[in-house]
């Protein structure tokens, strides 16, 4: 039996084929990315509106929630005859914290079911 025939009887896919199997997976992963791309009724605007409006909501509700706390606690501090900006006790600092999580919890949820409204209206529409 020649060295040719005893080789190819007992070797598996060439190094060549499995470059080609490997470019093959390649190509049909490109074509669903592709396919999922071009499927998606999102435009990169309805994108954007889904992530910056909630992004700007909870950035400004962040903000109002710490605006309104600091004007009670230093009308608090003031009432007890403490300087306005008088530093918070433990408590206060954990109550403000878990009170501004479950606040931006709040307008996270109320703003991305808003943007998601709005995106789905001007599709209708």
């Amino acid at each position: 039996m020649s060295d040719e025939k005893r080789i190819g009887a007992h070797a598996g896919p060439s190094s060549a084929d499995r470059m080609v199997d490997a470019f093959h997976r390649i190509d049909e992963k490109v074509d669903a990315m592709r396919e999922h791309r071009l499927n998606d009724p999102d435009s990169l605007g309805d994108k954007i509106v889904k992530w910056a409006l909630p992004s700007i909501a909870g950035f400004v509700g962040g903000k109002l929630f710490q605006t309104i706390w600091n004007h009670g606690i230093s009308r608090r501090n003031m009432r007890r005859g403490r300087a306005a900006d008088a530093p918070q006790g433990f408590l206060m600092q954990l109550l403000f914290t878990a009170l501004s999580a479950a606040f931006g919890a709040f307008v996270s949820h109320v703003s991305n079911r808003g943007s998601e409204a709005i995106v789905d209206r001007l599709h209708r529409h």
